[in-house]
């Protein structure tokens, strides 16, 4: 091909335009909707008017799609033909199509969607022009079947990233879902193109849940299989495939997770990013990337899991700070701590918390970022760190400390939090404190010197501030800006006047705070610090006598003050203690304050409290012989303050005994010396044994002198610090700490809420901590403390105070369980009194009240004090509902009598009410079973304030009810305890019910009755019939699971009680109970569904099963018929129980159906509808119901299973089982005889019941359950047990053998059934049950079936004269022959005579017998099946006999059927020469008995030469020989009249004797062909010529299809014929009937015989010469044997054809010409017609003959016969076309 050619060629395949009229047909074809043929035939006219419609659907549906109105869906758009439009105007219509496209996608499971795209295919071909496009919008829904047809149109080139649809295409089915993940993750192209197509829909907001699904899928799957596809074991090849894979997916997620229109996109994105940094092992500057575009594009919505996915990335990334986008995004999540806390439940948050931690920290150092330290903080404590992460994040913090500078920090706010943050967190509890400390002494950090510096940086400066000027120097030169400052301050320090007095007693504030400020400066300088120590204010030399320098230290290491300073002034007062001139003062004021120290949070104080408290105690090591001043016994405390101070053995006792033993551990922990100060006044026994115990005194002294202290101290943290030990003291000399400490809460009681707010800020100490220490001084049943805490809350100062008031109710629950009984009662009725205070006058929620209300609920109240609540709410309820008395008093004009209460008193008394019943039923009722009856009365008298108020009341009547069945246990396992039944509770608790519209009320009402109905019956009994009805009606509706078990509580305690009375009644007892099964059943459609079947079985287990069942599934069907609803939920309450009680209750069911039959009715007169007994109708329609219902309650799940478990077992149960059984069984039984004379209807549900009872036992199990039955003396109920055995046995499997076993061991007892047995109809019954297991089972035990065979062919059956057990008892025997086969021989001598007998009997009676004929002929047929040679001789001769009567007797269709059977039989199995002998014996009957009896011989006959070999037939050749003669002579003995039957007979012989010639050899044959010849012409007297020639007609009939089917096989048999066929043909011609057959047949056998020599037998001289003369001569008699004319022609053409030769031919033309110039013109015609036939069958051959015929033919043509003319000129025409020229020369 040339160049120019390829192109054109390669034009011509890519051009989508053609001028071919079937492509462009077959391209206008493609449709959606259309099969092929039917869119080919479309004009777009019609196409635009469908999908139009489809287009409008859709613009209703989605306002967007109208835009495209003037576009693609303009009438215009009709004309458009892409092949004709440029590329631009093809440009501007792709982007419309595609956005169509788009916003098709979400809609494409409409068929508005599919017309709409329908058009844009048939005219707009998008599926060749936009296949991308269609294919991407179609590819989320590759499953439907559209997407298939969308496959079926699509072009042969798809695009490349579409190539993999191409097997899918051929094939036509839908691409799995594996397909496609699998091309995308080998396809960059394909996963591209569904990402783009997945963008550009969210771009322009088409997108919808099911593409972002499918791309989200696809694209998680794909990224996983190309992350197992990249790995590689080489780290540089690893990377090249990380960056393909960044290159190929980075875009698309880079896009998608910044969309931000479509969140579910976003999420999307998530999960393949998720995947790839799980399993891409991708570089810290990727996965970075990802969470820098992924916080750049979340929403709110989209922010937690993006959250998720970014701790998922940080798992992955290495342990470093996020990037400056991620911090800031995550500042701005609410919360952002607590919310990674809660994923942390479900992922590790751990990599991403410490990045965010670190990065915070870097901001806070950087750019003074002070938001972030909450967060830090918070993600410290929350437990989202482990504990190395911990550790980075606190360094980090630490280092950031020490890096803020004032450039950052001017005002020094950020290094205060921070100071603040750091603290707190090396202070803090749990594991993330340890963490935090052990961090601090892995550094070897000093927090506290750093805490020193931040607070030092943030205090204010002293009043003397620094001159403007100085703060404007130079930023440049701080260190010598802050020397100078401090040597300024320290010069307005030493002009500060001396101080003297203790810092204790008076509190110069501004002074304090501003030595506190030049402390902390200077405090981390040891020389500042001792110039600070020597300043003229602190009064240093004044020390041992003036107050105000050792307080000042005390008062700042008891302060919120940094450790160091702390430590600096534990080792100021140490280093004075250790001057001589302290030697003899007595520094004991000092040991509270060390105590303090000693339980500081911070070591370092503690370990200088502890040196503090060495020096201390080497001043009491030894008793001085002078007493010592105590220093501060006057003047250390206000003035009001006592102190009781120590002597010296107590002091020492404190110091040496309690304070420097335990100084180690107290260092270690800062609780440890609380607790040993606790132990060591708590008692004066040591106990470890040691000696160094304290005295009672000396506990006593010290607990005095600490609590002074207490009281006296001013400040707060100290009294705070020493309670936590002395609360923990009761008392000591009975003194209690309240006596020693009462005036500590008084003093703070007294403070305003100002005063004491002031107190905590100062010392920066939590509010409730101080409230609960000060409130703990009071102990329980200290009247003064308990007196004094109910002033204070009553005290209206208090009142404002919450925080106390809460504090002072905390200490009355805390110590209630400590109070006496008496201190109880009384603190519980004020208690009752303040929760019930109302004060108008406040606007906010009581708190006394509130508090009051919560003690009360929480604290154990005791019996007497509910009584005495239930008896003060008792008088109010009553003081609410009755009216006041009339009095007679005057009243003014502007008065009204009042006749009942106010409002507002009604309100209290529910109010009270309800508070009062609340506590009984938390104070656990069953603990206080004494308030039984005040409940009652309770009860009682809230149904008449109901009527008051309005309402239902039903929280207060629940609470009522739930705390009295609370109860109900205690006074069942109580004998103590009773409940009065006069009391009237049942009739409260009906009442309660009846008029109680609430669910929770009737339910705790209901179950209350069913507790008491258990526990004391007779106080509710006789009020349950009332309930019962309402719960009908009622809360039996409710759906709820509680109300379900209230019904079934109450049914369960109230039913069983309720029954025993009416036992006890001695009535019928499910009669009795007709009202309360009603209501129930009544109640069932109001039930929820899912509750019905557990409610009924409650009940029916609690009436009683046994006797109920029967009765509630009688009244279900009674009232809502028999429906399949009811009858499924009726099989599924009876299959809930035993099989025991599922067959009592089917018994009881049959006694009640009974019962409806009966002339008056009772039970079902009390269950079931009333009816007119009178009326047939509708009893019949009341029992058709129950016998609906009853044949379905036999096949439930349960009774089929367990019943079938009987085999199993024999015990009693297993017989009390079968006992039912057979009571079923014969209540069904008994029920069908009933209802049968009634209607079908009704014995056709008896039947269908029968049939599934049988089908519940199996065979084995059901025989032992009748056999009862069977030796009943009611004769009909043993035949219907049987009957029913008999179609049990029907259902049986051949393959069970326990069913095998159990019936043929059954078979001995019904053979003794047939052998003793006088009633017919039972015998018969019992003759087929042995017929049905034998035929089934037999084979398996020969000698039981023997028996009984024996047994069914003797008199007591066989020999009866009932015709139908006859009948029986021959198809049995039938039956039996087939299993027995030999061994039934010895019954044969019985049974054969007899069957014949019967067969007999049948065919003569007046009126033939046929059950009786065929059962006969069906034993006898089963003996020549099985034993044919028992057929013989006498039998089988009588046997042909009987069948040639029966065929003559002319019975129906199926009497015929079983003869013919049986006689095949005999034909096919009978030995030959027997069966042989005995049809030749009986042809002479069976030619006697009629043409059908002849017929069915020779059927037998041909039947048996088929079957028989042939070395049987050849050995009985002369019986053959003998039956053949006879039937060929059957025409001469004239015993058939209709000549067609005898046609038809011999037609049969002549094919039976060919079956026989088949089988015979030519050796054995020829004798016998020879020897029938011989009898046809010479087997009779030569007078009798009529019945010679009737013989002769039989034989040529025989030849006739004797050579005509064997052909040229026997060709040679004709010699034996010529002579007599020359003999017959010879004969002169008569009119005789008989002769003319003969000629004719003759003449027929003859053409036979010509036609099929193939061995030139005719053409041998002496045969074509005794034939052919002879047959030519027969034209000379064509005038009198016209009949045989047309055999004459045939003759002769078939001979010249057979001889063919010349000479043979001239012969027989030229006799034949001879004949044509006869006087005869019929021997004329038949010439011609001989010559016509010759001519058309031999042709030329003939026709060499010609010049002799030509002298002839010419003479014919002027005949004087038209007819010889006419036929002589077609003569001519068919000379003519033999030789294809004209005779006209040739004539002339």
């Amino acid at each position: 091909m040339s160049s120019l050619a390829s192109q054109l060629a390669q034009i011509a395949a890519n051009s989508r335009s053609t001028l071919n009229t079937k492509v462009l047909k077959a391209a206008h074809s493609k449709s959606l909707i259309f099969e092929p043929r039917v869119a080919a035939t479309q004009t777009y006219p019609e196409i635009y008017s469908i999908c139009l419609e489809g287009f409008e659907e859709l613009c209703n549906l989605d306002s967007r799609f109208t835009k495209f109105t003037q576009s693609l869906w303009s009438p215009q758009s009709q004309e458009a033909d892409r092949t004709q439009m440029s590329a631009a105007e093809n440009a501007a219509l792709d982007k419309h199509v595609e956005a169509f496209l788009h916003l098709c996608g979400s809609r494409l499971r409409l068929m508005p969607t599919i017309k709409a795209i329908e058009w844009l295919i048939r005219r707009f071909r998008v599926h060749e022009f936009n296949t991308a496009a269609l294919i991407a919008t179609f590819l989320p829904y590759h499953t439907i079947p559209a997407f298939v047809t969308l496959l079926s149109i699509l072009p042969a080139n798809i695009p490349k990233e579409y190539r993999f649809l191409d097997p899918y295409i051929r094939s036509l089915t839908a691409p799995p879902r594996a397909a496609i993940v699998q091309q995308a993750t080998n396809r960059p192209e394909l996963l591209t193109a569904i990402s783009q197509y997945t963008l550009d829909s969210c771009k322009y907001q088409m997108e919808y849940p099911g593409l972002i699904s499918f791309w989200g899928g696809v694209m998680v799957e794909a990224t996983n299989g190309l992350l197992d596809k990249y790995r590689s074991g080489r780290r540089s090849i690893q990377i090249e495939n990380d960056n393909a894979l960044m290159q190929q997916l980075g875009p698309v997620l880079s896009d998608a997770m910044v969309m931000k229109s479509s969140p579910g996109l976003q999420i999307a994105s998530y999960m393949v990013v998720t995947i790839l940094a799980a399993k891409g092992g991708l570089a810290d500057n990727a996965l970075t990337a990802f969470m820098d575009q992924l916080v750049h594009g979340w929403t709110p919505e989209t922010m937690r899991p993006g959250l998720v996915t970014l701790c998922i990335i940080s798992q992955h990334r290495s342990a470093k700070q996020l990037s400056a986008r991620v911090t800031k995004a995550l500042l701005k999540v609410p919360e952002v701590a607590s919310v990674m806390n809660e994923i942390g439940k479900d992922h590790r948050v751990d990599k991403l918390a410490n990045g965010l931690a670190l990065a915070l920290v870097d901001r806070l150092h950087k750019k003074g970022d002070v938001r972030s330290l909450p967060v830090v903080n918070s993600l410290l404590l929350g437990n989202v760190l482990r504990e190395k992460q911990i550790k980075v994040v606190y360094k980090s913090l630490l280092v950031a400390a020490h890096r803020i500078n004032d450039q950052v920090d001017q005002d020094g706010a950020i290094r205060k939090e921070l100071g603040t943050v750091l603290v707190s967190l090396s202070q803090a509890g749990g594991e993330v404190g340890d963490i935090v400390r052990a961090t601090i002494d892995e550094v070897d950090f000093d927090i506290d010197a750093l805490e020193l510096t931040l607070g030092a940086s943030i205090r204010p400066k002293l009043a003397v501030e620094d001159a403007p000027e100085a703060a404007a120097e130079d930023n440049n030169t701080p260190k010598v800006d802050k020397e100078a400052q401090v040597a300024q301050n320290f010069e307005k320090l030493s002009k500060l006047k001396p101080q003297t007095a203790s810092c204790f007693a008076e509190e110069p504030l501004d002074l304090l705070e501003e030595l506190y400020s030049l402390f902390l400066s200077v405090a981390a300088n040891e020389s500042n610090l001792q110039k600070f120590d020597e300043a003229p204010v602190l009064s240093r030399p004044q020390a041992p006598t003036k107050l105000f320098y050792a307080s000042f230290y005390m008062r700042l290491w008891c302060g919120s003050l940094p450790t160091l300073a702390k430590v600096a002034a534990l080792d100021r007062v140490k280093n004075l203690l250790k001057d001589e001139e302290f030697a003899t003062l007595d520094f004991q004021a000092v040991v509270p304050y060390a105590i303090v120290a000693l339980s500081d949070p911070a070591k370092k104080v503690r370990r200088a409290a502890a040196e503090l408290v060495t020096v201390l105690g080497s001043f009491y090591e030894t008793k001085p012989s002078k007493a010592r001043r105590v220093w501060g016994s006057e003047g250390l405390y206000a003035k009001n303050a006592a102190v009781n101070w120590l002597d010296f053995d107590a002091t020492k006792s404190l110091i040496h005994s309690v304070l420097i033993p335990s100084l180690e551990e107290s260092i270690l922990h800062e609780d440890h010396i609380l607790a040993a100060l606790t132990n060591a006044l708590e008692s004066s026994k040591s106990k470890d044994g040691d000696k160094k115990h304290l005295s009672h005194s000396t506990r006593f002294a010290i607990f005095k002198f600490l609590s002074s202290h207490v009281v006296g101290t001013p400040l707060i943290a100290v009294k705070l610090r020493l309670l936590q030990s002395l609360n923990q003291i009761k008392s000591i000399s009975g003194t209690s700490r309240t006596d020693l400490l009462l005036s500590l809460l008084q003093w703070w009681a007294r403070l305003s809420e100002a005063e004491a707010q002031q107190l905590l800020a100062r010392e920066a100490v939590d509010e409730a901590s101080v409230n609960n220490a000060f409130v703990d001084v009071v102990i329980a049943n200290n009247e003064a403390g308990l007196r004094l805490i109910f002033e204070l809350i009553r005290d209206s100062n208090v009142i404002t105070r919450n925080g106390l008031v809460q504090s002072l109710f905390s200490r009355v629950q805390k110590i209630w369980s400590s109070m006496k009984a008496e201190t109880q009662f009384s603190t519980a009725r004020a208690l009752l009194t303040l929760s019930q205070a109302v004060h108008p006058t406040s606007s906010e929620p009581d708190v006394i009240a509130t508090e009051a209300t919560d003690v009360l609920h929480k604290v154990e109240l005791t019996t007497d004090i509910l009584l005495d609540f239930l008896e003060s709410l008792y008088d109010d309820i009553k003081k609410a509902t009755e009216k006041p008395a009339t009095k007679r008093r005057r009243v003014g004009s502007s008065e009204k009598s009042v006749d009942s209460q106010s409002p507002a008193d009604v309100s209290a008394s529910l109010s009270k009410a309800t508070f009062v019943l609340e506590l009984v039923q938390e104070s656990e009722p069953a603990k206080h079973p004494e308030l039984l009856p005040s409940l009652f009365t309770t009860l009682s008298e809230l149904q008449h304030l109901r009527t008051v108020v309005g309402s239902e009341l039903g929280y207060l009547q629940s609470l009522v009810l739930s705390s009295l069945l609370a109860m109900m246990p205690a006074y069942k396992d109580s004998k103590e305890l009773t409940i009065d039944p006069a009391a009237g509770h049942g009739d409260i608790l009906a009442s309660c019910i009846q008029r109680s519209s609430s669910p929770t009320v009737i339910n705790a009402a209901l179950l209350l009755v069913a507790s008491l109905a258990r526990t004391a019956p007779d106080v509710v009994l006789h009020s349950v019939m009332p309930i019962f009805t309402f719960m009908g009606s009622s809360v039996l509706k409710q759906a709820d699971d509680y109300s379900a078990h209230v019904v079934n509580q109450t049914v369960k305690e109230v039913i069983p009680p309720l029954i025993e009375t009416f036992r006890k009644s001695r009535r019928n007892l499910v009669a009795s109970t007709a009202e309360l099964l009603t209501s129930f059943v009544v109640a069932y459609e109001h039930i929820p569904s899912h509750r019905k079947q557990d409610l009924f079985i409650t009940l029916i287990e609690n009436l009683g099963p046994e006797d109920f069942l029967f009765a509630v599934l009688a009244m279900f069907v009674d009232k809502y018929g028999a429906t399949d609803n009811m009858l499924a939920f009726t099989t599924q309450i009876i299959g809930s129980f035993s099989v025991e009680i599922q067959l009592q209750t089917l018994i009881k069911h049959l006694d009640l159906i009974s019962d409806i039959f009966k002339p008056k009715p009772v039970l079902s007169a009390a269950l079931l509808a009333k009816v007119d007994s009178n009326s047939e109708q509708d009893v019949v329609k009341l029992a058709t119901k129950q016998l609906t219902l009853l044949p379905k309650l036999l096949v439930n799940r349960r009774l089929r299973h367990e019943i079938s478990g009987l085999a199993e077992k024999d015990d009693m149960e297993s017989v009390k089982i079968r006992e039912l059984y057979a009571q079923l069984l014969e209540g069904v039984l008994t029920l069908a005889g009933t209802v049968k004379p009634k209607k079908d209807t009704l014995y056709t549900r008896c039947a269908e019941a029968l049939s599934n009872l049988l089908n519940l036992l199996s065979i084995a199990e059901f025989i032992k359950s009748v056999e009862a039955l069977l030796d009943r003396p009611n004769v009909i109920l043993r035949q219907k047990v049987l009957r029913a055995l008999e179609r049990r046995v029907d259902s049986e499997s051949i393959n069970n053998p326990k069913s095998r076993e159990a019936l043929l061991a059954f078979l001995p007892q019904l053979t003794a059934v047939i052998r003793e047995s006088d009633d017919m109809n039972y015998k018969h019954t019992a003759v087929n049950c042995v017929d049905k297991i034998a035929e089934k089972y037999g084979k398996k035990d020969l000698d039981a079936v023997a028996a009984a065979a024996a047994t069914i062919a003797g008199d007591s059956c066989l020999g009866q004269p009932s015709q139908e057990l006859r009948v029986m008892a021959l198809l049995c025997l039938a039956s039996l022959v087939d299993v027995l086969q030999d061994a039934i021989v010895p019954v044969l001598p019985i049974a054969i005579p007899k069957a014949l007998g019967c067969l007999e009997e049948s065919i003569k009676a007046e009126k033939p017998d046929g059950a009786l004929h065929n059962a006969a002929y069906a034993f006898m047929a089963a003996l020549a099946q099985h034993i044919p040679y028992m057929i013989s001789g006498a039998y089988l001769d009588r046997l042909l006999v009987c069948s040639n009567a029966s065929a003559a007797a002319g019975l129906n269709e199926e009497c015929r059927d079983s003869r013919t059977d049986c006689l095949q039989f005999v034909a096919k199995l009978i030995e030959g020469k027997v069966l042989f002998t005995a049809l030749e014996k009986n042809w002479a009957n069976a030619a006697s008995s009629g043409y059908l009896a002849l017929e069915e011989y020779l059927h037998v006959l041909g039947t048996a030469l088929d079957k028989h070999p042939k070395s049987s037939i050849a050995k009985n050749t002369t019986l053959f020989t003998g039956i053949f003669l006879n039937a060929f002579d059957l025409r001469r003995s004239g015993v058939l009249s209709s000549t067609q039957e005898l046609e038809k007979i011999e037609l049969l012989i002549n094919e039976t004797s060919l079956k026989m010639i088949y089988k015979l050899n030519d050796a054995a044959f020829r004798p016998m062909f020879s020897h029938l010849m011989e009898w046809s012409t010479t087997g009779l007297p030569k007078s009798d010529l009529a019945g010679k020639a009737q013989r002769q007609v039989s034989t040529y009939g025989f030849l006739q299809h004797f050579f005509e089917n064997l052909k040229s096989i026997v060709t040679s048999y004709a010699s034996y014929i010529i002579d007599s066929a020359v003999k017959i043909l010879s004969a002169p011609l008569t009119s005789d009937d008989v002769l003319k057959t003969l000629r004719s047949r003759v003449l027929r056998t003859l053409t036979k015989c010509f036609e099929h020599d193939q061995d030139g037998f005719w053409q041998a001289p002496a045969h074509f010469n005794a034939v052919a003369p002879v047959l030519v001569a027969q034209f000379g008699h064509a005038a009198g044997a016209d009949n045989c004319t047309n055999d004459l022609v045939l003759a002769v053409v078939e001979l010249a054809a057979a001889a063919d030769s010349k000479e043979h031919h001239k012969e027989i033309n030229s006799a034949l010409l001879k004949h044509l110039r006869s006087e005869q013109a019929a021997v004329r015609l038949a010439v011609i017609k001989c010559e016509q036939e010759l001519t058309a069958r031999l042709g030329e051959e003939w026709l060499q003959s010609l010049p002799e015929m030509l002298p002839f033919i010419s003479e014919l043509q002027d005949d004087d016969d038209e007819v010889v003319e006419r036929e002589n000129r077609r003569w001519i025409v068919g000379i003519e076309e033999t030789l294809g020229e004209s005779l006209d020369n040739m004539l002339q």
